[in-house]
């Protein structure tokens, strides 16, 4: 049983890394809630998140072709992406058991 049950595994892992990290499930929200959003707005609305952070989280959802930076000279304006929209179900789902099992 266990054999079989580890393909699965390694793709909740996949997922879960994609998802991971302090901003991202907020960057995405962000994304979805506001769409193309240049860097700067998308600070002013997540709040609390340094330029480094942000920076760095963005860098790493781009690696993982979630959002996309598009250039809009002079700037660079974000977006999601058909796989990054493909995890807001999951994200929504995640946030629905959350509020049903709070302690």
């Amino acid at each position: 049983m266990l054999l079989a049950a580890q393909p699965c595994f390694r793709s909740q892992g996949h997922t879960l890394s994609l998802i991971n990290g302090k901003y991202k499930r907020t960057i995405l929200y962000t994304r979805m809630e506001f769409g193309v959003v240049r860097f700067n707005e998308m600070k002013k609305y997540i709040g609390g998140i340094s330029y480094k952070t942000l920076s760095a989280s963005l860098k790493e959802l781009e690696a993982d072709h979630a959002p996309r930076g598009v250039p809009a000279a002079p700037k660079v304006e974000y977006s999601l992406t058909e796989r990054g929209k493909s995890l807001l179900p999951i994200l929504d789902a995640l946030c629905a058991w959350g509020d049903a099992h709070r302690l």
